[in-house]
């Protein structure tokens, strides 16, 4: 059964979302990692885990700059330090944090300058509690942080480690509300696919694009519209990632990667089409691209592993790079949730060593990249999944099957001009073809 689609509302009369189980088990989970590692405490400044952790937001004006944050001890609540109104507000309206809230502000990124003693106030803050707790000669877990900050935590006799693996691996297996919110967020870049597929013709620019996207998104309710790549033409080819002001032109390949946050979870959403026809290169390209894709959809069940996903894609010479790294990130996996890059990373560069069995609740976007053989067009899909008990559902529907053209109404003396150009081009393989391929060549399975 598909996972249902609710509307963006809470409401009495039907179950959608919950959030108090949202908050309740996301810590949950946090909290059951720490009491299994060697740290005492988890100490938070990424606004991601600080919301996982806390249930808390300010807007994303504050995403770079690494001033609010949170302690988890062990056996403990959060504790959490936010700009002074913020935390006032905290505390009338967000009654799981109640007092927990308190004023803190640590270096706004450098822009608090080392004399201010923001680092050591800081610090200072951080061993009171531990103290309290008989925790400050345990380890400190933490995820991102300013150097001056770590090296006043270090000054107060406090062992810093690495915690943002815990976080991660507490972020890989979503709830079930989370998988609710996250097929929520892509039912919003459906509706934005499908605007923005009406209005594409020629003499509409990149930029304009992206403000269409983005008023779809907000009307609907996104919190935050991270970015919308829009490329088109010869910019294609090789993949910029970055939209312009570049204007749209008859025969152009054009492709977007839509990202926006809906409650904190976020898509990326990848649809590819030409304006008015198709050349026969395009074409091939997008099939190719396609039958990349669904192979290693095919493939995505509990009990499979990354590297298998993996091996069902070209190596980098095949498409033009001279190695893996060379072009990281065009046939690639990545967990989707509070942020667009999560566990677990599907690729070749990686995934072979250290290959990560598929489980249930995983939910991670898979993405593929083909160059055309007329040197500059390109096509890109992507598809987000959720891994289920027995398989998976793909969770992004706007069409892309087969490549889509927008503003297909050119007529000639003969009738409508064809959508697709001729050339000579080598055919797609298969799917079937390309796993089977795959699991002869590549070293696959689970590491210990």
């Amino acid at each position: 059964m598909a996972l249902p689609t609710h509307g963006t509302m809470a409401v009495d009369w039907e179950q959608r979302v919950d959030l108090d189980r949202l908050r309740r088990e996301r810590l949950a989970r946090a909290k059951a990692l720490l009491a299994k590692s060697e740290m005492g405490a988890l100490l938070c400044f990424d606004m991601n885990n600080v919301r996982y952790l806390t249930s808390t937001h300010i807007g994303t004006w504050a995403q770079d700059k690494a001033n609010r944050f949170t302690l988890l001890p062990q056996n403990d609540e959060p504790i959490l330090w936010d700009f002074g109104s913020a935390a006032r507000h905290h505390q009338l309206h967000c009654p799981w944090l109640g007092e927990r809230s308190r004023p803190g502000i640590s270096m706004l990124r450098g822009a608090m300058t080392p004399e201010m003693g923001r680092a050591e106030d800081v610090a200072k803050k951080i061993r009171i509690e531990l103290e309290m707790r008989g925790l400050h000669k345990e380890p400190l877990g933490i995820d991102i942080v300013e150097p001056p900050v770590l090296f006043a935590l270090q000054k107060e006799g406090i062992k810093v480690v690495d915690g943002q693996a815990l976080l991660s691996e507490a972020r890989v297996i979503k709830t079930q509300d989370e998988i609710a919110l996250l097929n929520t967020s892509a039912m919003m870049v459906d509706a934005a696919y499908d605007e923005l597929y009406r209005a594409m013709k020629p003499g509409m620019k990149e930029n304009e694009a992206v403000g269409l996207v983005s008023k779809v998104l907000y009307d609907l309710g996104s919190e935050y519209v991270e970015a919308v790549n829009a490329i088109s033409g010869e910019r294609c080819n090789p993949h910029p990632h970055v939209f312009s002001d570049r204007i749209l032109r008859p025969g152009d390949p054009v492709y977007y990667d839509i990202l926006h946050s809906y409650m904190g979870y976020r898509t990326c959403y990848y649809r590819c089409f030409t304006i008015g026809y198709a050349s026969h290169a395009m074409v091939d390209a997008y099939k190719r691209c396609r039958d990349y894709l669904d192979a290693a959809i095919e493939l995505v069940r509990p009990g499979r592993t990354t590297a298998e996903i993996a091996a069902v894609w070209p190596k980098a010479q095949e498409f033009g790079f001279p190695n893996e790294e060379a072009c990281f990130a065009l046939q690639y996996g990545h967990g989707i949730g509070l942020a667009i890059w999560e566990k677990p990373v599907i690729s070749r560069l990686v995934s072979f060593e250290h290959p990560c069995e598929i489980k249930p609740g995983m939910v991670f976007a898979l993405e593929t990249f083909w160059p055309s053989t007329d040197g500059w067009s390109a096509a890109r899909i992507e598809e987000e999944i959720v891994v289920t008990q027995t398989g998976h559902e793909v969770i992004t529907r706007f069409p892309a099957e087969e490549l889509l053209v927008a503003g297909a109404h050119y007529y000639t003396v003969n009738g409508p001009l064809p959508t697709t150009r001729e050339n000579e081009n080598e055919p797609s393989r298969r799917v079937k073809e390309m796993i089977e391929a795959s699991s002869r060549t590549e070293r696959v399975g689970v590491s210990d």
